[in-house]
């Protein structure tokens, strides 16, 4: 009977085991595309082969990408120099992103440790914890209400959001595995569709946007103020903020719909809690400096008297703030060692990360778009403005990075609207800019706090893909429907 019951099992492994190879093989035996060469194809080959396993788990997901980095290093794909090709392999553990994600991990271990998350967790079932969609609605508000002055979403949504509520699950009897689907699944999607709109609502939430901002300037004398940015997206932003706690709570299906009694048990909790503890407060003030490092330290409008403006990189704040909580006591440098699930992260996420930038390193990216583009020229300029925003929201599939994103293909998406008679170049120049922060939700690795949540285990391998493209077409329906015509009423105007 027990071996009866481990075929199939067995038999699963080995189709999702194969699956990545097949994909592999069919499209390194394709015959190259006209404008590519062999090299360039048989890198993406690897490429696709690596989604392929991410998607169907065919094993543990760091050792996905850290395969797949292995086979592209090995055959010189970037660099025929083996010097080189490793120094291009390793190039992703020093990137900053990485370490800022292993960070917000840390900080979730200062929160749990200290008794600090628990008691915020605590507070907010207290006052909403009677109705699960209210639930939702306050996870969303407080990365809202942090959005304006926090120009890192993963800051913003792994250093300060995720850490509190990762908490709020586990008062529920709901943890990571065959119980996640009781709230944790849909708390922890929530906060991650909330972050994405916050990121394009607000030109200061999402750094990328700056950046993009200024390729637009540059090619096509685009200038807007903070204010314009805002107006121009509010009317999806805003009514997004509404509709997505919702939409979660409609695609995530929560099992624990009310819970008039736990209210009174977090009360209850609270009360034996007693008054913050010394860790609590030592948490706390260390929140606080992040968040003013952060919002202070790389904002260039905010100048601090004796020492000036962007005096502190994001992630630095994040070593300085987990060395003070090493030498205060809060946590213990075992308990770094320790957190399985954020070294699992580091090596998917720097893996794809790597592997996605090399897509742009070799020049695939820029003739994908250049081919898409081409046929555009003797379409309407509507059709021909619609089709190369959807060329610029879904080609992110093939992007780890926003800022390589934007840099990369914003250029050649405003160079060839701009060789189409009656484009309007601005808003073509808006709706991708726009679409910085939404596009972040398609996939595990969109977006810097993608891995996090990912990486949770509150949210299955296969939901993230599902719910991503859902909530992705969602967001681009939006972005077509509403911030489309609302842009041309007032350029018009």
């Amino acid at each position: 009977m027990a071996a009866g019951s481990q075929a199939p099992a067995a038999k699963g492994f080995r189709w999702k085991l194969i699956a990545p190879l097949v994909v592999w093989l069919v499209i390194y035996l394709w015959p190259v595309p006209p404008g590519l060469n062999v090299n360039q194809w048989h890198y993406f080959a690897v490429f696709a082969a690596v989604i392929t396993g991410l998607i169907l788990e065919s094993m543990p997901v760091g050792a996905v990408g850290f395969i797949g980095l292995t086979v592209a290093g090995v055959a010189g794909y970037i660099d025929p120099d083996p010097g080189k090709s490793l120094r291009w392999m390793l190039a992703g553990f020093a990137e900053s992103t990485v370490w800022l994600i292993v960070g917000a991990f840390v900080f979730s271990i200062g929160y749990r440790k200290s008794q600090l998350g628990r008691r915020i967790a605590l507070v907010l079932v207290q006052r909403l914890g009677r109705n699960t969609l209210g639930l939702g609605y306050a996870v969303a508000m407080s990365d809202f209400l942090l959005a304006p002055a926090t120009p890192s979403n993963t800051a913003r949504s792994g250093g300060i959001v995720y850490p509190i509520i990762s908490n709020i699950p586990r008062i529920y009897g709901s943890e990571p595995g065959p119980t996640a689907g009781k709230i944790g699944t849909y708390v922890m999607w929530t906060a991650f569709a909330a972050t994405a709109i916050t990121s394009s609502l607000f030109f200061t939430a999402l750094a990328p946007n700056a950046a993009a901002l200024a390729i637009a300037k540059k090619t096509a004398g685009v200038e807007v103020s903070w204010a314009q940015w805002f107006m121009g997206f509010a009317p999806l932003g805003l009514l997004l903020m509404i509709v997505v706690p919702l939409l979660s709570y409609l695609v995530c299906r929560p099992e624990v719909k009310r819970s008039p009694e736990i209210t009174e048990w977090a009360a209850k909790e609270l009360s034996e809690m007693g008054p913050m503890s010394r860790n609590e407060w030592i948490m706390l003030a260390l929140i606080v400096l992040a968040m003013f490092l952060w919002i202070a330290g790389s904002s260039p409008d905010i100048h601090v008297p004796g020492i000036g403006s962007n005096f502190v990189n994001a992630t630095t704040v994040v070593f300085i703030v987990i060395s003070l909580m090493l030498v205060t006591g809060v946590i213990e440098f075992s308990d770094i060692v320790s957190e399985k699930s954020a070294w699992e992260v580091f090596f998917y996420f720097t893996s794809l990360l790597t592997l996605a930038s090399g897509l742009n390193e070799i020049g695939f990216i820029k003739w994908f778009a250049t081919e898409y583009a081409k046929p555009l020229a003797g379409l309407s300029p509507s059709t021909a403005m619609l089709l190369l925003v959807a060329l610029f929201f879904w080609i992110h599939y093939f992007f780890s990075s926003i800022t390589s994103h934007a840099a990369a293909v914003l250029p050649v998406v405003l160079a060839v609207g701009s060789g189409i008679p009656g484009l309007p170049v601005t808003t073509l120049a808006m709706l991708c800019m726009y679409s910085l922060g939404l596009m972040g939700v398609i996939s595990p690795y969109a977006t810097g706090p993608a891995p996090m949540y990912f990486g949770s285990g509150y949210i299955g391998k296969g939901q993230f893909w599902g719910f991503g493209l859902i909530f992705g077409l969602l967001y681009f329906a939006g972005l077509l429907l509403i911030v489309l015509p609302w842009l041309q009423l007032r350029a018009g105007g």
